[in-house]
């Protein structure tokens, strides 16, 4: 039971740590810091400091509204996300 609590911790690490170089990347793009582009989108640059570093597992709402920062769809920017997963990549373990 320990080593699956785990697993799930392992793989919810990697999908925060994805989502979080993918947002790096495109703010960067932007040659903004965090600060200026989460005033200008209205984010809290805390919650985008975080969710960029892969340390916070921010709601959707939040996310979409990143995305959207970049002048992507929110399916856009999960397409992005699973294409830099593992293939076969799930959060359950079956």
């Amino acid at each position: 039971m320990q080593s699956s609590k785990k697993s799930k911790l392992n793989k919810k690490s990697q999908l925060l740590k994805i989502i979080g170089k993918i947002i790096k990347k495109h703010r960067l793009a932007t040659k903004k810091g965090i600060l200026l582009h989460a005033y200008e989108f209205d984010i809290p640059s805390s919650s985008l400091n975080l969710v960029e570093h892969g340390a916070r597992d921010c709601q959707i709402t939040t996310l979409w509204k990143i995305a959207n920062s970049f002048g992507m769809t929110f399916g856009e920017f999960i397409n992005e996300v699973e294409e830099q997963l593992p293939e076969n990549f799930t959060l359950i373990d079956n």
